[in-house]
């Protein structure tokens, strides 16, 4: 599409830009709605302008036949949630696992010496154990009701919020299985093989925190809008 010469910016360019700043979501899920926004919108207007119409009256009629950013926003933003928590429950899915890992690794250890600190650390494990398999099986409803069965279930908005604090525990219990990991490490005879698994608990962590952090962010970015809505 070209631009008048003289105009100092690209209102299409501004518009995609109004609609990148008020969006949350995953960073290619969102580059490429925008892209189809700018596309689309901006042969919408190529369209007008070769019809007769003046390039400004041209714009004006092509947002209003998408919607100001602020109404676009609004039904981008729900893709782009589900797109965030369909992301977090397939991160939570591959990586809690590393906490049953954990356990085994734990519970298989020789330690140097038998006392409270290693018996602890066992039972910590037992636990995260838990917290994995329950994160597993929320994250893989989460992932089958925003995949192939979305069509059958009812209204779904609250699903976010709840991916979001199932990565937000298991990224919590990948935290407390590091630090399980890092001192049994210390008085384990495999002590290497532990604090390999120590490393990948820790980076495990770092993956799964920020995916449900992402995934939050997500979520409250729908709620003013829902609530603007009730009379």
């Amino acid at each position: 599409m070209s631009v008048p010469a003289g105009r100092r910016g690209d209102p299409v360019e501004e518009y995609v830009a109004g609609l990148d700043a008020a969006l949350r979501g995953p960073v290619r899920a969102k580059a490429r709605l925008l892209a189809e926004m700018r596309d689309g919108l901006g042969d919408t207007v190529t369209a007008l302008v070769h019809d007769g119409v003046p390039y400004d009256r041209a714009v004006d009629r092509a947002v209003q036949e998408f919607g100001e950013v602020h109404e676009l926003a609004e039904s981008c933003q729900r893709e782009l949630t589900v797109a965030q928590a369909r992301h977090t429950a397939r991160v939570v899915a591959l990586t809690a696992p590393f906490l049953v890992a954990c356990w085994y690794l734990v519970s298989r250890a020789e330690h140097a010496q038998d006392g409270v600190l290693p018996r602890a650390a066992q039972f910590v494990a037992v636990q995260l154990a838990s917290v994995a398999g329950g994160a597993v099986l929320l994250a893989g409803v989460a992932l089958a009701a925003t995949g192939a069965f979305a069509r059958w279930l009812p209204d779904l908005r609250r699903l976010p919020v709840a991916v979001a604090w199932t990565g937000t525990t298991a990224s919590a219990a990948m935290a407390v299985a590091t630090l399980t990991l890092a001192t049994a490490s210390v008085l384990a005879e495999e002590w290497v093989l532990t604090a390999v698994a120590c490393a990948l608990a820790a980076a495990s962590h770092a993956v799964v925190a920020g995916s449900a952090r992402a995934c939050r962010a997500c979520a409250l970015k729908q709620q003013p809008a829902r609530r603007n809505r009730r009379p």
